[in-house]
């Protein structure tokens, strides 16, 4: 197989079909996707033309009005016209057979060779066009084939490599060892499948060997650059990129540097909010975005105008080099700021919506915002500026760390936050979410930072803070079986902490701790205190907490004998679960109740890891713009 069309067999076949039918095709995709490889595979592939005619433009940047033209006489009668020519003039030098007229790589001249395709498909009725562009055309007679970056991923029914790695180990130096199948795979996902970026990587295993790359291509892409480059533009990625750069115009570029700051997907709400200011103003962003996606800067996930709305996503290299241009203007700064500031909202609404019982929507928004959010979080770590904002986004997301399977990564972010924000308002509560988000892996590191947690709390006066720090105490004792010890301190923090209290769970789920650990020496008492917390309004806009009462309530029931109604409670609290995060650890716990039941296992202290973050729940698939919206509820 030829390394021309490694990959792209089925593209190829396409552009043959398309041109077997119609007279103008055009291939699009950002720069360096194999545009002209594929249009070259594809020319080779047809037959029937008596003329056949390539026009490559070879020039930097825009070229003037009638150079295409110009180049088109030049390539069909040999002479070199003297300065532009009109498009009209061009078409009609046309042969009257059979002919394909290939026009390679326009970007530059895009407005004219949209009036030359125009003039050929008008006089000259035998001839067929096909184009390389960034962007279509826009003619009502085009058809087009946009082409993406190489699978990546061994498909299940692929007999070899996926075709990225299967480019990699065509264009690598070979060496007497097995080839690093592994390394090579992150390779490629770390240039996205990009052709260009994949030969580009794989010529540089001539003095590296494949896994030494990995790192390097984590931290940057623009280094990769080839000493024998088809054209100069493909000479390193950041030609490639670049040539694009040159293309457009003030404020598009200005949107491409404001807009390289996220660090995934993003809306066009995020992308105003980000890009506006200065030269730019905010009705100009959508039209810019538009323009970056077509150019293959910017990729469009989701479908603009359906209900959960279209977001952007900006490719690796495209975002190394926007950082380059907004560090080189003096914008990276103020753009950080504007980013933690914009994401540190974005976190504070999440825990509004779970407080108001939208829960799905809350951890919805989270796993939307995610890349966004860990960015600001990861950044701030570094940065003792941005900490205290960072460490007020963290305890507003204590929902997501703790009831969605995160709680070692928000224990990681709050234990790098806390050494900078010594003086905040916040510490105590970073470090007692800290505390709870450790119990179940670090004991030890959690009793310590309730320690500093309880000072801190006790000085500002902070009796949520002092409630949840006994709260967590409780699970620590839990967990070394002190059932007593820990029903104190679940009493202590179910009564201490407060009506509403933000940054952390109510009181009810430490009321419903209660009934988990009196049930195994005190069952009638555990019955009432899970009834005192199904009792409480709170419930009817938490249905975590809600489902974690049903839970102790059936634990109960089984603990005083009672295992049919147990059964019963159990059967119905699974019905009413639904398959959001939040739910995992309660519906676990429910069904080994229900085997324990039918395995005749006599009541005792039930499953635990209901009350403690969890840290192995896996988060459910993502696509590129978020969750599917569900309607209704499954069986």
């Amino acid at each position: 197989m030829r390394a021309a069309v490694i990959g792209r067999e089925q593209e190829t076949a396409s552009v043959v079909e398309l041109l077997a039918g119609h007279r103008l095709v055009t291939i699009t995709g950002p720069a360096g996707v194999g545009k002209s490889t594929v249009a070259a595979a594809a020319v080779a592939s047809s037959a029937g033309w008596e003329c056949l005619t390539q026009v490559r433009w070879q020039h930097a940047g825009r070229g003037r009005m009638g150079s295409l033209a110009a180049d088109v006489i030049t390539r069909l009668t040999g002479a070199t016209p003297h300065g532009p020519v009109a498009p009209v003039r061009a078409a009609l030098c046309l042969p009257d057979a059979p002919t394909l007229l290939w026009l390679d790589d326009v970007d530059p001249v895009h407005s004219e060779c949209v009036q030359l395709v125009q003039r050929v498909l008008l006089w000259a009725p035998r001839a067929r066009v096909l184009v390389t562009s960034r962007t279509a055309l826009g003619l009502d007679a085009e058809r087009t084939l946009r082409l993406s970056g190489l699978r990546v991923d061994h498909a299940p029914d692929e007999a070899g490599p996926a075709p990225a790695v299967e480019l990699f180990l065509h264009r690598a130096v070979p060496r007497d060892s097995a080839p690093d199948l592994e390394s090579v795979g992150e390779v490629c996902r770390l240039v996205d499948g990009l052709p260009l970026a994949v030969v580009l990587a794989a010529e540089q295993t001539a003095h590296l060997p494949v896994r030494e790359l990995v790192p390097l291509l984590r931290q940057g892409q623009g280094w990769l650059t080839s000493g024998r480059p088809a054209t100069a533009r493909h000479g390193s990625l950041r030609d490639a990129v670049g040539s694009a750069w040159m293309l457009c115009d003030q404020a598009v570029r200005t949107v491409w540097a404001r807009a390289s700051i996220f660090a995934g997907s993003f809306t066009e709400a995020s992308a105003i909010h980000m890009c506006a200011g200065g030269e730019v103003e905010p009705t100009q962003v959508a039209a810019c975005l538009g323009q970056l996606a077509a150019q293959g800067v910017l990729e469009v996930h989701g479908e603009v105008g359906s209900v959960r709305g279209h977001r952007y996503r900006m490719t690796r290299m495209a975002r190394e080099f926007g950082t380059e241009r907004l560090t080189a203007q003096g914008e990276l700064p103020a753009a950080v700021l504007r980013h933690s500031q914009r994401w540190a909202r974005v976190a504070a609404e999440a825990e509004s919506l779970w407080d108001r019982g939208a829960q799905s929507r809350a951890v919805r928004l989270v796993l939307d915002e995610y890349d966004e959010i860990t960015a600001m979080l990861n950044r701030a770590r570094g940065e003792a500026a941005l900490a205290p904002a960072a460490l007020q986004a963290a305890v507003h997301l204590w929902f997501w760390w703790g009831t969605c399977g995160r709680a070692d990564e928000g224990a990681a972010h709050l234990l790098g936050l806390i050494p900078h924000c010594q003086e905040h308002p916040l510490l105590a509560r970073g470090q007692w979410l800290a505390a709870w988000l450790s119990a179940g892996t670090a004991p030890d590191t959690a009793r310590a930072l309730l320690d500093n947690a309880w000072r801190s709390a006790v000085l500002a006066a902070d009796t949520a803070v002092i409630g949840r720090i006994a709260h967590v105490h409780g699970v620590l004792a839990l967990q070394e079986r002190d059932v007593q010890g820990a029903a104190d301190h679940f009493a202590q923090a179910a009564d201490t902490i407060p009506t509403h209290a933000p940054d952390g769970p109510p009181a009810t789920l430490s009321r419903a701790a209660l009934a988990l650990s009196q049930a195994p020496f005190a069952p009638t008492a555990a019955r009432r205190s899970a009834h005192h917390a199904l009792a409480h309004t709170d419930l009817r806009h938490d249905p975590w907490v809600r489902q974690v009462a049903r839970y102790a309530l059936a634990c109960t029931d089984h603990a005083l004998g009672r295992t049919g109604q147990a059964c019963k409670r159990a059967h119905r609290a699974l019905t009413d679960a639904d398959d959001d995060p939040p739910a995992w650890q309660s519906v676990t716990a429910l069904r080994q109740l229900l085997a324990d039941i039918a395995a005749g296992t006599p009541a005792g202290l039930g499953p635990t890891a209901v009350l403690i973050p969890g840290t192995a729940a896996p988060l459910p698939v993502r696509n590129p713009f978020g969750w599917e919206l569900r309607l209704g509820r499954k069986p």
